[in-house]
């Protein structure tokens, strides 16, 4: 434990709804809710509006709309939410070589290690420092925790929400935890929260007066010992700079289970080409790949198989994962499917084999390519018509694969540009029509029109900045004076001190 509150915990406040209002005028002090719009979709994030109607994440999402039907329901819009993550990481970065993220949109630093801070004076300082600036860069808001521990940083953040800042002064650790609910403090969940309130422990000085033994007893050595320790406010682990992942993986849930074993095995070489890109994104490769099936009772099953080295080859993925599928039993339905590889490694092992079969197959398209080219097919890779615009019925590429106009989907909340209205983001799609509203972030409320699904000069398009014109904070933190005022400082959120 330190003397001085010299590690800082950042959590952004509502990070992809506030990313969301900031970029659309129009949802400004609305209620939104981010997450799977389907009917098995869960909430992954809700405005502070929606949640004054009891929206939260991790919600049903079908529950969600009965609680706030007037809500704005947006799917994500992660490069969105990657690039502003990068943007306060790099700021955090300048405050230490001590960074340790943990999502998008939360991480420790240690100020200590940075040189910026030894006292509470100059944590508070940084602290207020880093909100004015990350608001003046991304346009977000973040709430800042200070103390002595992680642990204790990480609950004053959550205290000081939504933007504020709560700096835990040494010596008032359990004071303050004291007449804190025993979910509060990390590894409580529900199960083990409702366990010692039948108890009789419902707050944190219920654990401390209960002593070690009895929490042993009750929790088993290691979770007893561990929560007595976090209850008297003792919390010894470092910032780590580097964590490094385990493992990579994704899934879907549909929203109808699957029955055709050829559409489940469809679903599985597309998740295995996703989590490919996601391997490959990270600079990594694997040796096991992982199945995992959800079927339509709710049983989950999973399968592994471990290959000769590690690889980040998208065919020997794809074809693990179709062999790992082949032993589970589908009947039934299929509801979730996920693909993960694990055993991480910085090399890969070159398959010979699949990168024959790659260069077979890769051939074929291109001869199939030229010999419809030359036909003059309609459609064809490389062939124009006339005028030199597409026509509604060919082929256009939308994230990587190429779709017919009438098919395309326009996802709630993503980005599009019409070559006369300019850019938007759709506000929802149905019956061979599109609706969008035109507007930019900075910007007053956009107007809305609709067009049909298939209309040539609407198309996807890239997130807008949420800033138009940030504030220059190269030279940050040197240049920033010890006491900020005026429109450096967030209008809204209050500082406070236990």
């Amino acid at each position: 434990m330190r003397a001085a509150p010299t590690i800082l915990h950042l959590d952004m406040d509502a990070f992809y709804a506030s990313a969301e209002q900031a970029s659309k005028p129009s949802l400004r002090g609305k209620p939104v809710v981010v997450g799977g719009l389907g009917m098995r979709g869960v909430v992954a994030t809700a405005s502070y509006e929606a949640r004054r109607l009891g929206v939260h994440s991790a919600m049903p999402m079908a529950q969600a709309r009965r609680l706030a039907p007037n809500a704005a329901y947006l799917v994500p819009r992660f490069s969105l939410y990657r690039t502003v993550s990068d943007q306060v990481m790099e700021l955090l970065g300048r405050l230490s070589p001590l960074v340790e993220p943990l999502s998008l949109d939360e991480a420790f630093v240690d100020l200590e290690a940075g040189g910026v801070a030894d006292d509470s004076v100059s944590a508070r300082r940084v602290g207020e420092q880093l909100r004015a600036v990350i608001r003046g860069v991304t346009g977000l808001s973040g709430s800042v925790g200070l103390a002595g521990s992680k642990m204790l940083a990480k609950i004053a953040s959550e205290e000081a929400k939504p933007n504020g800042l709560l700096l835990i002064e040494p010596g008032t650790e359990r004071e303050l935890l004291a007449p804190m609910s025993v979910r509060t403090l990390p590894g409580v969940g529900p199960a083990t929260g409702d366990h010692l309130r039948r108890a009789g422990m419902t707050v944190v000085h219920d654990l401390a007066e209960a002593g070690e033994a009895e929490l042993v007893r009750l929790l088993g050595k290691a979770h007893g010992v561990g929560l007595y320790r976090m209850a008297l406010g003792y919390d010894d682990r470092p910032v780590v700079a580097e964590r490094d992942a385990k493992s990579v993986s994704v899934e879907d849930t549909f929203d109808v289970d699957l029955h055709d074993r050829v559409r489940v095995r469809t679903e599985v070489e597309r998740l295995a080409d996703r989590c490919v890109q996601r391997l490959r994104g990270a600079g990594r490769s694997g040796r096991t790949v992982v199945l995992k099936v959800r079927r339509y009772d709710f049983s989950t099953l999973t399968r592994s198989e471990t290959l000769r080295g590690p690889t980040d080859d998208p065919t020997v993925v794809r074809e693990a994962a179709a062999r790992l599928l082949e032993a589970v039993d589908t009947t039934g339905g299929v509801r979730l499917l996920g693909v993960g590889v694990t055993g991480l490694a910085d090399f890969t092992q070159e398959d010979l084999f699949a990168q024959a079969a790659d260069a077979r197959q890769a051939a074929h398209e291109k001869e199939a390519a030229h010999e419809q080219q030359a036909a003059g097919e309609p459609g064809a890779e490389g062939a124009t018509v006339p005028d030199g615009r597409a026509s509604a019925a060919e082929e256009e590429t939308e994230g990587g694969s190429t779709v017919p106009l009438s098919a395309r989907r326009w996802q709630a909340g993503h980005d599009v540009r019409h070559e006369v209205h300019g850019h938007g983001w759709v506000q929802g799609s149905g019956v061979g029509r599109v609706t969008v509203r035109f507007e930019e972030p900075g910007m007053p409320p956009g107007r809305v029109r609709t067009f049909r699904i298939d209309d040539p000069e609407l198309r996807p398009a890239d997130p807008l900045p949420l800033v138009r014109d940030p504030v220059d904070y190269s030279s940050w933190p040197a240049s920033l004076p010890k006491s900020l005022s005026g429109p450096m400082v967030p209008s809204e959120g209050a500082e406070s001190s236990p």
